[in-house]
């Protein structure tokens, strides 16, 4: 068994990117959203992406730009992020472990549910001081507000 390393330079950021994006060029569901929609040209696109994701990981402000627009006229559904979510773990995980590794798949897993968000494909709730509970499953009572506090 091969013991693997963290993402710790530039050419792991490179190779994390090249690999990943071309698990994506390869997938069935995501391909025609990149090469058929989007029209992505790769020999321009991978530089910024290899800034973007030194910028998260190693906190280098090489990336400006704004991802957002770009991405919120796609045709896509849960599923493709799914997918997307679901190809850069296994990518990080095949190839890298250890924190910056970890923080890789959180920064990635929070992409996804913030551009779901902003697409109206994921919703959350607050539940309601009614049926709110504790860890140990008794109702949490007066809103959660100690009635003993300051006492």
């Amino acid at each position: 068994m091969t013991s693997k390393s963290d993402i710790s330079s530039d050419s792991d950021i490179r190779l994390l990117v090249d690999e990943f994006y071309r698990r994506v060029r390869l997938d069935p569901l995501l391909q025609p959203i990149f090469d058929d929609v989007a029209k992505v040209d790769w020999v321009e696109h991978l530089p910024h992406l290899y800034s973007f994701w030194s910028d998260l990981l190693f906190r280098t402000r090489q990336f400006s730009g704004r991802p957002w627009p770009k991405h919120a006229v796609l045709p896509v559904n849960r599923e493709h992020f799914q997918r997307w979510l679901s190809l850069f773990t296994s990518t990080v995980d095949d190839n890298f472990e250890g924190p910056r590794a970890r923080e890789a798949k959180g920064f990635a897993a929070s992409i996804a549910d913030t551009f779901q968000m902003r697409m109206g494909l994921l919703t959350f709730s607050i539940p309601s001081p009614e049926t709110r509970k504790q860890a140990d499953g008794t109702p949490v009572e007066n809103g959660g507000l100690n009635s003993d506090a300051g006492r």
